[in-house]
């Protein structure tokens, strides 16, 4: 029932009171509901920084471990099946860029111009500007340290003109080096459903650029370099912490899991190990060491003499001398590598299903 105009004074003041206090009430309830909001907005930009994945976070798991002195495959699991690369995918710019130094058409101290779609690229970056320059040794220790997207795109407007032009040229260099299951569509490894690669295959990358390109895969073992008065550490935690690791890369997407490929010479051993889709940094990197320290023991001691291994296609200019990177055969069917007429060294594999989740336990 409403007050009437003739209600009593003292009624009126005590509405008055009530309605200042509901608003009072209300602006604190106001208040508190908006600091709430930004605290949830505050710890929600946090988790999301810090933490891109749940608990539940599974990715497709995949491992090889190859006997560089004996070509044998000492370790595999789901070795050819498709998986996302990630940030392996710089192995492929590099071999491509150290490939075209060989060749003498660029220097280390070679300025790359800056492109607004290099500078663009999402991090991890050095933070390079449109319309600058970036020396292709400084590019090389970006990739191999920090794992520059910035810096990858540069050197592949630079060797091909575009990104995507560039990336054909690294398929057809797959192809060549007889990485028949990978795909490249950018230089980075960037997400792109497209991009594609496995173990296998990236043990075969792994083990053709240091063969190769012996004077350059030495950056791979760069602990931190400085650029712009910025120090950049690099992201293979392995480097310094386990004997005989001496590169070489590191790789994550939401999609791909935590990659690596790492490279272990040890007492005159000599073996390439993959680990793709770890659900975490440290439990791929615990993986690692598991996998090196076991299989280590079994590897071949490297045979007096022994033969540098190289590739058949180099670009113009490239040894003309140049034998094929052995194809890495499963070592449950240990298929028989046979080059092609082209001369590129193809392996026999299953057909390549779909990328999917797949459970492992560590």
């Amino acid at each position: 029932m409403g007050l009437g105009p003739r209600a009593p004074s003292h009624c009126l003041a005590i509405v008055g009171l009530l309605a200042a206090l509901s608003l009072a009430a209300a602006s604190w309830d106001g208040a508190q509901a908006r600091g709430a909001r930004h605290h949830g907005k505050q710890s929600a930009s946090h988790e999301k920084h810090h933490v891109v994945h749940g608990r539940n976070y599974n990715p497709p798991y995949s491992a090889i471990v190859v006997d560089a002195n004996s070509d044998k495959v000492l370790h595999e699991e789901s070795p050819d099946e498709p998986r996302h690369p990630a940030s392996l995918t710089k192995i492929m710019t590099l071999y491509l860029l150290f490939e075209q130094i060989d060749a003498g058409k660029f220097k280390l101290d070679t300025p790359l111009q800056i492109s607004s779609h290099a500078a663009e690229q999402n991090p991890t970056k050095l933070g390079l500007r449109a319309n600058q320059t970036i020396s292709v040794e400084d590019a090389i220790k970006g990739m191999c340290t920090k794992s520059a997207n910035d810096a990858a795109v540069v050197v592949g407007e630079a060797l091909g003109g575009s990104e995507d032009e560039f990336a054909k040229l690294m398929t057809e260099k797959a192809k060549a080096l007889g990485m028949e299951r990978t795909v490249y569509v950018n230089a980075s490894g960037l997400p792109a459903e497209e991009q594609i690669t496995t173990a296998r295959d990236q043990a075969t990358l792994g083990r053709a650029i240091q063969d190769r390109f012996p004077k350059y895969y030495r950056y791979f073992s760069t602990l931190s370099f400085r650029y712009h008065g910025k120090e950049m550490h690099n992201h293979n935690g392995l480097l310094g912490q386990v004997r005989g690791v001496d590169g070489i890369k590191t790789g994550y997407t939401e999609a791909s899991g935590y990659n690596l490929v790492a490279n272990v010479r040890r007492d005159d051993r000599h073996i390439i190990a993959v680990v793709l889709g770890g659900k975490s940094g440290a439990a791929r990197n615990e993986r690692m060491r598991q996998l090196i320290e076991q299989q280590i023991l079994v590897a071949a001691v490297k045979p007096a003499g022994a033969p540098a291994v190289m590739q058949a296609e180099g670009p113009e200019g490239a040894p003309s001398n140049a034998t094929a990177a052995p194809a890495l055969a499963s070592s449950e069917t240990s298929p028989a590598a046979k080059p092609s007429r082209a001369g590129r060294a193809r392996i026999s594999h299953r057909s390549a299903p779909a990328v999917r989740a797949q459970r492992v336990s560590w």
